[in-house]
């Protein structure tokens, strides 16, 4: 399918903020954001993909299959979600617990308008149907008058599991441990809140702010809604290379500088969190090697420790080559869902974790990307996100920790308010719960 891509110079910073207001008049919408992080395997500032052409939406049966053939014969930039229960499409594996948000289980689309950001310029890769609103479009944004700030109602944040009962699954999933069933498992409780409505403009905007992360992302799918602080990457194709860069190991930040290098410090040589980390990097290896080429997974970078506006964060990076002919899908199949977001082994623990959680995943500890023409890719994890079904009114976020032979019941649940902390402040503007690390 073929494009007109219009290029112009950028003089007025704010554009940014103007356009993903602009975008709001949509029904589909993803965008996604780089926040200016300088990382290695950036390719641009901001995205924005609005207005369906072609889509493809469904539930976990053959959900990759049907991705495949779509990305094929589409042959041009689809941009959209795989959710977690894609899982069962891979494994002998279901998903029955509560599902308060109705989101399909995979969702792509072929945008009619895409406009990308980059330092100095901003570009237009319009479908020639419509080429001439080109200019037109670039007006409208550049005088665009963002969206007004709303009240923030009265939110009640209610939670899946309580804390007494958190620590008893905890334990559960220690026996298992101890017993050799597996060596680690990623367990996530949900918060929401029911009979609810949000401006999900200024939600999203607000916790992109309070966080500020290198894979923020804003999706609308009809009354669906993503709104995604996530700092973690789940997989890239750039030609033949792929990275993936698992997140496992997680600190409070401080305001005393000192203080905050002291936490940074003391987690890059915590042996509990490096051992969660190098868990996942072997099963990330394992996973790569599915497609790569022989003797080409490496391991470019173990347990580096980058700081984030909430949190530290300890990072890895697995990379491979794959054989010219092996279709991008695939690299994705073989390795779906991401192991930082399951555990290891990986079907043992999305097994166990699947019995003990109160809530379907869905969308969350899935994947939101795109597909390039050339069947590249970039895909992030839907982690530190806000999921909202606005025709319910129900507003949803999960968070989770890696539970490992030497966890503490107290100390994960600690972690899971920490990591929410930023979420239930950009809903309520309120600090999380009061046992909360600071």
């Amino acid at each position: 399918m073929q494009r007109t891509v219009r290029i112009f110079p950028l003089k007025t910073p704010p554009i940014k903020r103007k356009l993903l207001s602009w975008s709001q008049k949509y029904h589909t919408i993803v965008w996604l954001d780089s926040n200016a992080h300088q990382q290695p395997y950036s390719d641009y500032e901001s995205i924005l993909a609005v207005e369906e052409f072609t889509s493809i939406k469904t539930d976990c049966f053959n959900a990759f299959d049907q991705l495949k053939e779509y990305q094929t014969i589409t042959q041009d930039f689809i941009f959209g979600y795989i959710g977690y229960d894609v899982k069962n499409d891979i494994e002998k594996l279901h998903s029955e617990n509560h599902d308060g948000l109705g989101f399909s289980d995979l969702f792509f689309f072929q945008p009619k308008k895409i406009i990308i950001l980059k330092k100095n310029h901003i570009e237009f890769h319009y479908l020639k149907m419509i080429d001439d609103e080109i200019e037109t479009d670039l007006e409208c944004i550049k005088n665009h008058i963002t969206l007004s700030d709303s009240k923030y109602q009265d939110i009640k944040i209610k939670t899946r599991i309580e804390k007494e009962f958190y620590c008893k699954k905890v334990s559960t999933i220690l026996d298992h441990i101890h017993l050799g069933d597996l060596y680690e498992a990623n367990f996530c409780v949900e918060f929401y809140a029911d009979n609810t409505a949000i401006n999900p403009y200024k939600v999203y905007s607000d916790l992109n702010e309070i966080s500020t992360p290198p894979f923020a992302t804003f999706i609308r799918v009809d009354e669906h809604y993503l709104l995604s602080a996530s700092p973690e990457r789940y997989l890239k194709k750039k030609g033949n290379k792929i990275i993936s860069q698992p997140i496992k190991g997680t600190a409070k930040r401080t305001f005393n500088d000192v203080d905050d290098q002291h936490i940074a410090h003391h987690l890059a040589n915590d042996q509990k969190e490096r051992s969660e980390n190098i868990m996942i990097v072997d099963l990330v290896r394992n996973d790569l090697s599915k497609t790569a080429e022989k003797g080409s997974v490496q391991v470019e970078e173990l347990c580096r420790v980058y700081p984030f506006e909430q949190v530290h964060q300890m990072i890895s990076t697995v990379s491979s080559r794959i054989a010219s002919d092996t279709h991008p899908v695939d690299v994705i199949r073989n390795s779906f869902p991401m192991g930082s977001m399951t555990g290891a082994p990986k079907i043992a623990a999305m097994n166990i974790i699947e019995e003990l959680e109160e809530s379907k995943r869905g969308l969350y500890s899935g994947t939101v990307g795109y597909f390039t023409p050339n069947g590249d890719f970039d895909f992030n994890v839907v982690i530190r996100s806000i999921l909202y079904n606005r025709e319910k009114e129900y507003v949803s976020f999960s968070v989770g920790s890696a539970i490992t032979a030497k966890s503490s019941p107290n100390n994960e649940y600690k972690e899971c308010l920490l990591k929410g902390k930023a979420m239930e402040l950009a809903l309520t503007k309120k600090t999380l719960h009061a046992d909360a690390p600071s």
